[in-house]
């Protein structure tokens, strides 16, 4: 079950850079929308998967890469007319999809979202919150590591005097229930469906289910979109007969950790998940 888990990190979130989009005629009878539905987060928790599995209904169509308009100021500037041209054609009845992890975690994002569309539907997807840390930093240092820069330790980020850093970015995220509060200060619940990101690695189709009601979309996606790969150790997505797996360069291990730095992080975590917990009205089978 670990190396599925390991695996299945393929669906974690890099932000590539935005290209021009080309100039090709739309297809007909469509038109680029503002975003019906933002996925805010949380990064690392499995972004990737659900808009790549969302992708797979009909009445959904999907922003190809992270926009960051509403955390980035220089996009921001730029104004919804900009923010528009980012997103896919879509046809009358087409819901469009837009993710962005940062979201979740940026001062003044929520009040931009809601001066965009109040009525905007809004996606998390979180996994436990070691878990998040770990893969959240075993993608910086292969960023690190492909940019030729030097690698540091875990050890040397998370620990200060043998303490837990709590400035440490990687464990800030990890803390739901901080930004979370800020989110639900400026949006109803009822606009936002918390996905268990851990429960989508091991079982995708049920969380999927849950997603496709909350937007109240037909029920399409179903057991046949699936299937696991027993070569790469997780699964992928079969759509109108055409099978597609994530990027090769998911999937990464995590480090070896010390099972006593591994304690602290357990215990460090255990309040802000309670707190989260309380927050959401539901509980998550973390450590």
């Amino acid at each position: 079950m670990a190396v599925v888990i390991f695996a299945l990190l393929l669906f974690l979130t890099q932000t590539p850079p935005i290209a021009p989009r080309p100039t090709s005629a739309p297809p007909t009878n469509a038109t680029r929308q503002l975003p019906d539905i933002i996925i805010i987060g949380v990064r690392k928790g499995g972004t990737r998967a659900l808009i790549e599995m969302l992708s797979l209904h009909s009445a959904v169509v999907t922003a190809r890469h992270e926009v960051h308009f509403f955390d980035w100021d220089s996009h921001y500037r730029r104004g919804l007319d900009w923010y528009r041209s980012q997103m896919p054609y879509a046809r009358p009845g087409q819901l469009t999809v837009e993710k962005t992890p940062a979201y979740f975690t940026s001062n003044g994002v929520p009040e931009r979202v809601l001066q965009m569309n109040p009525d905007v539907k809004l996606l998390l997807i979180v996994r436990e919150p070691t878990e998040r840390l770990l893969s959240d930093y075993t993608q910086v240092s292969h960023n690190r590591l492909e940019k030729h820069k030097r690698q540091q330790p875990l050890e040397t980020l998370l620990l200060r005097d043998g303490q837990l850093n709590l400035n440490y970015k990687a464990l800030n995220r990890s803390l739901y229930h901080v930004h979370l509060q800020r989110w639900l200060g400026v949006f109803p619940r009822d606009r936002l469906h918390l996905v268990d990101g851990d429960a989508l690695i091991r079982d995708p189709l049920p969380e999927m289910k849950k997603v496709e009601e909350f937007l109240q979309l037909d029920p399409q996606i179903n057991a046949s979109n699936f299937y696991f790969n027993k070569t790469k150790g997780f699964f992928c997505l079969r759509d109108g007969g055409r099978e597609r797996c994530l990027h090769s360069s998911k999937g990464r291990e995590h480090p070896q950790v010390a099972p006593e730095i591994l304690q602290k992080l357990y215990e460090y975590f255990d309040e802000p998940n309670r707190k989260f917990f309380e927050l959401v009205g539901r509980t998550f089978d973390w450590k």
